[in-house]
């Protein structure tokens, strides 16, 4: 509906529909006034939408998103079990075997002396200048970070030199290290077999004698094996000891979750 007035006075101009702007035109100046009724139709509608309303689309957006975070956290619940499940049994190399050498004590030991911890392994030999202490200063500092608290590391230095390396020459090499350290030698044919066992890679010059001055090229890894003697991962140079310390940490935490107690 539009007026136009003049003198004071309005005249209707259109008429159309009640829903439409009204316009009043004032001289020269326009003047827009709009006003929007409810028709019948436009009531029924909203009564066909039902109760509907801003708290009824909160609630069901409130449930959504709470469903869609449970899903999420029960999905990384079930990664994380079979994570754990495929450190323990599943997928892993078959590195160490049964074996039996001396210790620094001039003992008689195996594997099975060593079960029912997690054991840290390094293979190395007394002499070598530089990359073995490097790895067994890494390794005191692993134990330190895990046994402070529970006693739960059994770290072992295997030596690849056995003509050399004797009992007494380990313990006193041993000592610079960590006291907690178990060395262990044997014959060269048992150093070879556990070396094979753990695939670990070993070379001495050919017809060397004790006295002789050489060098032992060899693999460097720390192999962690679990309380029952299995493997569970290896640690190249690249891993520094806070590294290391996490991922043992984690690999306990998911064992003793696994076997329901705590070492």
């Amino acid at each position: 509906m539009i007026f136009i007035q003049t003198r004071s006075t309005y005249r209707l101009l259109f008429h159309k529909n009640i829903n439409k702007d009204l316009f009043l035109i004032h001289n020269k100046h326009f003047l827009c006034f709009k006003s929007r009724f409810s028709t019948l139709n436009t009531q029924r509608n909203k009564e066909r939408i039902g109760p509907f309303s801003w708290k009824s689309g909160s609630l069901f957006l409130i449930t959504g998103i709470f469903l869609v975070w449970h899903f999420k956290n029960e999905k990384k619940k079930v990664e994380q079990r079979r994570h754990s499940n495929q450190n323990i049994s599943i997928g892993k190399p078959r590195i160490g075997s049964d074996f039996e050498l001396v210790d620094h004590n001039g003992r008689n030991v195996t594997n099975k002396d060593f079960l029912g911890k997690y054991m840290l392994i390094y293979f190395g030999f007394t002499r070598c200048p530089d990359i073995c202490p490097e790895e067994l200063d890494k390794m005191a500092s692993v134990i330190n970070n895990i046994n402070s608290q529970r006693n739960l590391l059994t770290p072992i230095f295997i030596t690849c030199d056995p003509n050399r390396d004797t009992p007494s020459q380990i313990k006193e090499y041993l000592k610079e290290f960590h006291t907690q350290i178990i060395g262990l030698t044997g014959s060269y044919e048992a150093i070879k077999a556990v070396c094979k066992a753990y695939r670990v890679y070993f070379s001495t010059p050919p017809n060397v004698k004790p006295d002789d001055d050489y060098l032992v090229d060899h693999s460097i890894f720390f192999y962690l094996m679990d309380p029952d003697g299995h493997f569970v991962d290896v640690f190249g140079r690249q891993y520094n000891a806070q590294q290391i310390t996490s991922k043992i940490l984690q690999y306990i935490n998911d064992w003793e979750t696994s076997k329901g107690y705590i070492i």
